[in-house]
């Protein structure tokens, strides 16, 4: 399975692609989606569809995970990341891709087993699982590759489950 992750920004979008054999990832693509400070806002979002659509076209993921908002004390910078969030969304949708959400707080949990986990453990265990010389940068693209991580754990657990069930209701 190909997951694209994606975390949400109207400066900075960072995404990242991983292909998810069982639990163990290897890593197709990251990077940045980046729009100027002096640039209206429709064009900002017009710009996150736009190279999203590109990079799902390239790296033809089958699926992407989105990191949720944490909502901070400031209400306007949350609701111009939540409208970014919204164009990445539609690029998904638009692309025939199913949309999972994670909060922060699962994507830390699944990576670290600590949902409190600092940036600096996050990018250590991003570049452990896809076995990187150096952790991804931007930052935002390294957040993007957990949360692809963590969908693609999520999923790998529920299809575990789904057949240790199955078998269970055979006998």
């Amino acid at each position: 399975m190909r997951i694209l992750g994606i975390d949400p920004g109207y400066a900075i979008l960072g995404y990242g692609v991983v292909e998810a054999d069982g639990s163990r990832f290897s890593l197709c693509g990251y990077g940045a989606v980046s729009t100027g400070a002096g640039e209206s806002m429709p064009m900002r979002l017009k710009a996150v569809y736009a190279e999203l659509m590109e990079i799902i076209g390239r790296l033809e993921p089958d699926t992407a995970a989105v990191e949720e908002l944490f909502f901070n004390s400031n209400a306007k910078t949350a609701l111009l990341v939540g409208q970014a969030r919204g164009a990445a969304i539609l690029a998904c949708v638009n692309s025939g891709l199913d949309v999972h959400e994670y909060t922060p707080l699962q994507i830390k949990q699944a990576l670290t087993g600590y949902g409190r986990a600092d940036k600096a453990q996050m990018q250590a265990m991003v570049k452990s699982l896809l076995r990187l010389a150096e952790p991804p940068r931007p930052d935002d693209a390294a957040d993007a590759l957990a949360a692809a991580i963590c969908h693609g754990n999520s999923a790998w657990h529920a299809d575990r489950l789904a057949a240790a069930m199955g078998k269970g209701m055979s006998r």
